[in-house]
């Protein structure tokens, strides 16, 4: 009998997940480089798994080979130094709950890449199967109304925190409400979308990696440690004041801490183990909750504010991604059913 039910573990999960997009802001917003800070989320994170993926696949750890080594970096370039490289540089041309909408994008994505790459069958024949398209389009189209229609501005509640500090007098006359231009916004809708096609490759690749090196913990830890080198190549090579890279006890502490080690590493090794109770659909089913979270945090300590545009964009990328699911979990059901009765 489970102590604690996965459920309840990926509320947990999808809280700290929510609160990435706020810490970035935080950490950005005091002056610390996107690119240090990525580096150091990746070396955090290492750190953090490396303990787990020794003790606890330490028996069934499959031979290191040049091979497992390549796909390593592989791994660490498009899920670690490209995506987090992009999705910071989006965050910072958006806003936080911008990010998060756009972090469920990635199920849409890494459908049209499968399908780009055979992977995946386009049909119109099957109810699953048009529920796949019908949800990847309602996700695009739930984006591009998040992006380019406002709406009226909605005040579900109201804080006088505003740990960014906001100044309406630096404001520019076309920004919205949040300080952020119009034309920022589409450029970050841009780097954004650039973002979900680097980690729809990495779901790819990560899902070959695991059929022949299946030990979850030490496949992330290889990724997150050749993630770190590249970040770091890249970071020295666009920032050299050194001085950039002092932690102290302050924010930017804090947000390495939080995104290095529970959003990327204590996370990662409880969904695993959900993974395992649950299977990979029921882990996906919570993950609007995140975007729910940093909404409502974003609008109480960020002063970010909520639009019509923003909620309905919203809803509907969360709705096309409960519909991709449906579609995925459908089709996977008629295949084990298949395989069962051939078997039989």
């Amino acid at each position: 009998m489970e102590l604690v039910h996965p459920g309840v573990i990926l509320i947990f999960v999808h809280i700290v997940f929510g609160g990435i997009p706020v810490f970035y802001k935080l950490a950005l917003n005091d002056g610390m480089s996107m690119t240090v800070l990525v580096t150091y989320r990746l070396i955090f994170a290492a750190a953090s798994l490396a303990p787990i993926a020794f003790f606890v696949e330490r028996n069934k750890r499959p031979k290191l080979t040049w091979l497992v080594l390549f796909q390593g970096f592989m791994l660490g370039l498009l899920g670690g130094a490209l995506y987090h490289n992009l999705y910071l540089a989006g965050l910072k041309l958006t806003s936080a709950t911008f990010a998060a909408t756009f972090y469920n994008l990635n199920p849409a994505f890494t459908y049209v890449v499968a399908l780009v790459f055979r992977l995946e069958t386009f049909t119109l024949k099957t109810l699953p199967g048009t529920a796949k398209v019908a949800g990847t389009a309602t996700c695009i189209v739930g984006a591009m109304l998040f992006t380019f229609y406002k709406g009226f501005e909605i005040n579900i509640w109201h804080s006088k925190i505003d740990l960014l500090h906001h100044n309406d007098h630096n404001i520019p006359q076309n920004a919205n409400s949040s300080g952020i231009s119009g034309y920022h916004e589409v450029e970050g809708l841009g780097i954004s979308l650039v973002a979900c096609l680097s980690y729809a490759f990495w779901i790819i690749l990560q899902a070959k990696v695991s059929v022949h090196y299946p030990c979850s913990y030490s496949s992330t830890f290889l990724m997150n440690f050749a993630g770190s080198i590249q970040a770091f190549i890249y970071a020295i090579c666009v920032d050299r004041e050194w001085k950039r890279w002092k932690l102290g006890w302050d924010i930017r502490l804090l947000s390495v801490f939080y995104l290095g080690v529970l959003s990327s590493g204590v996370t990662y090794a409880v969904m695993a183990w959900c993974i395992s109770k649950r299977g990979p659909l029921f882990v996906s089913i919570f993950n609007p909750m995140a975007l729910l979270v940093t909404a409502v945090a974003s609008s109480l300590v960020l002063q970010e504010k909520l639009h019509l545009g923003s909620i309905l964009g919203g809803v509907l990328i969360v709705l096309g991604l409960y519909t991709v699911l449906w579609g995925i979990s459908t089709e996977l059901k008629k295949k084990l059913e298949k395989r069962s009765t051939s078997d039989y």
